[in-house]
């Protein structure tokens, strides 16, 4: 059994609230009045993360670098840059070789590729030996290009699920039982309808622009593009267009009449409304689970109110959710090994991590007993880091409601959720570039219609088909097919 199996059976995960607030220079010398390193003369490591930087992110950074620097003769600086910015500034930063040491991936494939981050194979082992062992094969596998390990992820949630979300206080005020809702959009057209019967003004299925209907499919390059493997296939995975397939086209045609019914706001193919969680604007919304959620424990908490879940997919490893959140050490470094210390260290000191996703002890959290805790009036989300991007949330201490018959569950449902058959699978695409770019602009123009059911499928998806084909559509798949064939005989 390997260590994070033995793990598992103990550790709990922080609550999701802790996942809400999302959390440049050169890579050393660095004298941020918030780093204690300028007195000691010791290494000052550069982190990138996405997200805003916490209101008491010096007293944060002030804590954690007396453990940081105890343990491995550092300190940590911290640049944050906001959701809006970050793909566009971190594609500038690693195009213009700037010094950095560490930074949450951004366009991870290409730019492992591309040489722009450090080979972690032989390093991660060495200095980073507990963190590492506490990792799933899965998380191995899905941050290996090539055969080399490019990213060091935070362990989280193991697999990701599809649920749909229901806000249980419309459900119980209606009287509407959702227990037979499952395994398909079509199983929730009676519960909708009888929610529109009670209450038109409110969409009974919340979605908008950026949707995209799913099922037991995994994809390649991101559900965007128009390739996937089915999980039901027993022989080797093929490639296929999803919008070819009897599954999704019984899908799309079920949300086009609940369109026309309508279920689904009549503006969703251009909205960009988000639905809060925590607003009473919506009855049912679509949302990924994974164990570390203990079911509908995180979405509830983050909503302030109850919410109740039922599964649309099945509990699936992919290489989307091992790459969820990995941090990378930049091939720029000066600091490479020390670098692979500090992830190690935030990986596997409860002390330092705990103390950044929940902010300071006696202000923002209180300590119950070994291994939980308490949040207190002080704790917001502009106080702390997030947890899924921050550490393995095996050693976070859970909140104080978690039970240990959800840690139990959440271990079951760890073992027996399925391996993806193209987990670690990454397309190499430097042949087809073109044919991508042609196969996204014929996407950007049906995606959000079709997906939201604002179109009728059996008149739009012959017409995607078509100008699918024109764009390359063939000529990637057959070389998507070739790479994954290779792929799957070298393993």
């Amino acid at each position: 059994m390997k260590k994070w199996q033995k793990m598992l059976a103990t550790a709990g995960a922080a609550a999701l609230t802790l996942g809400l607030a999302a959390c440049g220079g050169s890579g050393s010398g660095n004298t941020d009045s918030t780093d204690s390193a300028a007195d000691s003369g010791s290494t000052t490591l550069l982190m990138y993360r996405v997200g805003d930087k916490p209101d008491n992110y010096d007293k944060l950074i002030e804590n954690a670098n007396k453990i940081i620097e105890k343990e491995i003769g550092a300190t940590l600086k911290m640049e944050f840059i906001g959701w809006g910015d970050w793909d566009q500034k971190m594609s500038t930063i690693v195009a213009s070789g700037e010094s950095y040491d560490i930074s949450l991936a951004n366009n991870f494939a290409t730019n492992a590729q591309k040489g722009a981050y450090a080979d972690l194979t032989e390093l991660a082992p060495k200095y980073a030996k507990d963190a590492y062992e506490q990792l799933p094969d899965s998380y191995i596998k899905g941050n290996t290009i090539n055969g080399k390990l490019y990213g060091f992820p935070v362990l989280g949630n193991v697999y990701g699920q599809q649920v749909l979300t229901f806000n249980k206080e419309f459900v119980d005020k209606y009287n509407i039982d959702i227990s037979k809702v499952g395994d398909s959009y079509e199983s929730a057209t009676e519960v909708l309808k009888q929610f529109h019967e009670k209450d038109a003004n409110i969409p009974a299925f919340a979605i908008g622009q950026s949707f995209f209907a799913t099922g037991n499919y995994d994809f390649p390059i991101g559900n965007q593009y128009p390739f996937a493997v089915r999980l039901d296939e027993t022989n080797a995975p093929k490639i296929i267009n999803q919008y070819e397939d009897k599954d999704m086209i019984a899908s799309l045609k079920v949300l086009h009449q609940w369109y026309k019914d309508g279920l689904i706001p009549t503006d969703a193919a251009t909205s960009t409304t988000p639905y809060d969680l925590d607003k009473n604007t919506w009855f049912m919304r679509q949302e990924t689970q994974g164990p570390m959620d203990y079911g509908d424990t995180i979405l509830t908490q983050a909503a302030g109110k109850p919410l109740e879940s039922r599964p649309l997919t099945v509990p699936l490893k992919t290489t989307a959710q091992a790459q969820m959140a990995n941090y990378v050490i930049s091939n720029t470094s000066k600091n490479k090994e020390k670098a692979m210390e500090l992830l190690g260290l935030l990986n596997s000191n409860p002390e330092l991590l705990n103390g950044l996703v929940y902010g300071v002890e006696g202000e923002q959290y209180e300590k119950v007993g070994e291994d939980r805790v308490k949040l207190l009036d002080g704790y917001t989300p502009t106080t702390h880091l997030s947890a899924w991007n921050t550490g393995n949330n095996l050693i976070i201490w859970p909140e104080e409601t978690v039970t240990d018959d959800m840690i139990k569950q959440r271990d079951d449902s760890i073992a027996s959720a399925k391996e993806s058959p193209i987990l670690g699978f990454t397309f190499v695409n430097d042949s087809v570039k073109t044919e991508l770019t042609n196969i996204a602009n014929v996407m950007n123009r049906y995606a959000a219609s079709l997906n939201t059911g604002t179109v009728d499928p059996d008149e739009t998806l012959p017409k995607l088909v078509d100008d699918l084909k024109t764009a390359g559509w063939e000529k990637v798949q057959a070389e998507m097919q070739k790479q994954l064939d290779e792929y799957n005989a070298s393993k």
